[in-house]
């Protein structure tokens, strides 16, 4: 649950900490490798955070006197005032780029793990699933920087084991919920190739946890299978996948994430899309940046099979082919790629087949994703309740 801190929560630093890795350079050369981060570790002294707080003191006295609080930190009632005040149970440490002669490793501003798991929760909690905050790309900037700074201080400190994949964990599902939720937002409001970079990154840093640690992980089959989906068509996926034990690569959800896969590499769209609809919700979400290839390598499929005089296919069979709503969004799809529509028929011709300028619809997709999440909070999504 939610509100139970994770066992190892209470230790600060293992000495099988994953986090991304760095050039080390030694005796032997430039190393990669987890031994050569071990051997320089070893010289280091790990700083260990004593901010009981999810700001810093410091912090919050600094950015209330330079008006930089996010308006979600304020102090309810001093909005108005010339400096408002910071509110401490919601100001949240923000994340800052290392600059040279700044320390970043002072106690007093890192929080131990405890804390950041708490900082977690709060902003799922709070802020990521509060109906009264809107907008909700205003609030995805906000919950973005926040678990950025989360991140940075399990890095700086050497955070490992159940401490970070619990905090992991909740960024990788937050990140792929968002990244579906803004897909129809401008650029201005949503960049997706920013979260993209992130989500990916913390998910290699999460199976890198899973793979330092004995042992099935509760929620390793879900995260492996979320892995394979959000990177459809990725040969280092696939070997990453093909490579875990057998258990796990014979589990449910990794094998119907497997056979997606495998559509997608024979480019068999129609199978792919099939095998799409039995996905959960967030599976689901991370299928979505890719279904705008298979709907268009689907109808040019048909476009070349089906081409002749009386080429034709009735839309209602053909939208639920593409996964989509009803006849008028299948035809709408179909115009968009050239594809003649007459009356409740597709008309297709290998020699009228486009590529579309835009998306219908802004490329969201409420039959193959949508509809999945049901009454589920967004709060139980990304903390992974039933």
């Amino acid at each position: 649950g939610r509100d139970v801190v994770p066992a190892e929560m209470s230790r600060n630093v293992s000495s099988r900490a994953w986090h991304p890795r760095r050039r080390v350079t030694g005796p032997g050369g430039d190393r990669t490798s987890e031994d050569g981060w071990r051997q320089e570790t070893q010289k280091e002294t790990v700083p260990q955070g004593s901010c009981l707080l999810m700001c810093p003191a410091a912090e919050l006295r600094e950015r209330e006197a330079q008006r930089r609080l996010h308006r979600f930190e304020v102090l309810p009632g001093t909005e108005r005032q010339r400096l408002p005040r910071a509110d401490p149970t919601r100001t949240v440490k923000e994340y800052s780029r290392p600059a040279a002669g700044k320390d970043c490793t002072r106690p007093a501003d890192l929080r131990p793990p405890a804390v950041l798991y708490r900082t977690v929760c709060y902003l799922v909690d709070n802020i990521a699933s509060s109906a009264g905050l809107q907008p909700w790309n205003e609030v995805y900037d906000f919950v973005f920087d926040r678990l950025r700074s989360v991140r940075q201080d399990m890095v700086i400190q050497r955070v490992g084991g159940e401490a970070c994949v619990s905090v992991l964990e909740r960024t990788v599902r937050f990140l792929l919920y968002a990244e579906y939720r803004l897909s129809g937002e401008p650029l201005r409001c949503f960049d997706p190739q920013i979260n993209r970079a992130h989500l990916r990154e913390s998910l290699a840093w999460l199976l890198g946890c899973y793979q330092l640690e004995p042992g099935l992980h509760s929620n390793q089959e879900e995260f492996e299978a979320l892995c394979l989906l959000y990177n459809l068509g990725s040969l280092d996926a696939l070997r990453h996948a093909l490579c875990l034990p057998e258990k796990l690569r014979g589990s449910p959800g990794v094998r119907l994430a497997l056979a997606v896969n495998r559509a997608f590499l024979e480019r068999n769209p129609v199978r792919l899309l099939r095998l799409a609809r039995p996905l959960p919700f967030l599976h689901s979400c991370a299928l979505h940046p890719h279904l705008t290839r298979c709907r268009r390598d689907l109808l040019l499929l048909y476009s070349h099979g089906l081409s002749s005089r009386n080429g034709r296919f009735p839309l209602p069979r053909l939208a639920e082919l593409l996964g989509l709503g009803g006849g008028s969004q299948a035809a709408e799809l179909c115009q968009a790629h050239g594809v003649e529509v007459s009356g409740d028929w597709a008309v297709f011709n290998k020699g009228s087949f486009k590529e579309a300028e835009r998306q219908p619809g802004g490329g969201s997709s409420y039959e193959l994703v949508g509809c999945k999440q049901g009454d589920r909070s967004l709060a139980s999504i990304i903390h992974g309740e039933p």
